[in-house]
């Protein structure tokens, strides 16, 4: 079964490594995984726990000891080291599907 941590509409899978040419990606303070639209509140790491890589359009978070995710409507959510897939969760428009924001 896959280690997973789910908060609102962003989920992180644990994998066991990055995919192959993953590129890490330049953070400054923080790592935010998604924003609320209408409330502007974020889902985010501090980049002083966490490195951000990505693989074409999948993101990647490598939680290093002390990484939590946090959101301002939600509980904080510590996560365990190891490296995880970022999902954010879709919904159902006629035809297609869309990326659901706060």
């Amino acid at each position: 079964m896959v280690e997973t941590y789910r908060q609102g509409d962003v989920l992180l899978a644990r994998v066991e490594t990055l995919p192959k040419n993953a590129q890490r990606k330049p953070v400054e303070e923080r790592i935010v995984l998604a924003w609320g639209e209408t409330t502007g509140h974020a889902h985010a790491i501090d980049a002083r726990f966490a490195k951000l890589c990505q693989h074409g359009a999948e993101r990647f978070i490598e939680a290093l000891a002390g990484a939590t995710l946090v959101h301002e409507e939600h509980s904080a959510i510590n996560l365990k080291p190891g490296i995880y897939r970022v999902v954010q969760q879709r919904e159902y428009v006629p035809g297609s599907s869309r990326i659901v924001v706060d």
